[in-house]
């Protein structure tokens, strides 16, 4: 017994190495096409879903959470489909860049530096798009003398509706 499995051993072996030999190489996978966010006239709605300061009260928490706000307006895009980051801070920065970003196969995720009012406002981005719709999360921490004051989510929609207006 002990003879036959030794000798079935090298036997298995190679019947296991002929098979994988036997196996077509895989196609190649035709290369997807990147999505890239199309600049144009773009409407905007930031609905407020967290709203947190140091001295914040239960009613000024609720009536935060009533803002939604609406906005047409032309949005820059770059070569590489990067929106411009005052667009997707609104009113909660001014003079914003990018720290960090990553588009990736409809994914943005960054985070935006701004100046805001005596202050900063580091904004966390994070969602999806298509050339010609966004749907994004927001996180504003609002900064002044190295203290947070303000920390509020959105969740930010948009749908490009044409090009922009001739000036």
């Amino acid at each position: 017994m002990r003879y036959m499995r030794g000798a079935a051993m090298p036997l298995m072996l190679t019947m296991g190495l002929a098979a994988c030999g036997s196996d077509p190489a895989p196609a190649p996978q035709p290369e997807e096409k990147p999505i890239v966010m199309q600049g144009g006239q773009w409407e905007l709605t930031r609905r407020t879903t967290g709203y947190n300061t140091p001295t914040v009260t239960p009613a000024e928490y609720q009536q935060a959470l009533k803002q939604i706000g609406e906005e047409k307006l032309c949005l820059a895009v770059d070569k590489d489909g990067v929106p411009d980051p005052n667009a997707l801070a609104g009113a909660e920065g001014t003079e914003c860049s990018y720290k960090d970003k990553m588009l990736r196969k409809g994914r943005l995720i960054a985070t935006l530096s701004c100046k805001a009012g005596a202050g900063t406002a580091e904004i966390a981005v994070e969602g999806n798009y298509t050339a010609d719709t966004l749907t994004l999360g927001t996180t504003m921490t609002k900064t002044e003398g190295g203290q947070p004051v303000l920390r509020t989510t959105h969740d930010l929609t948009g749908q490009r509706t044409g090009d922009c207006p001739k000036a």
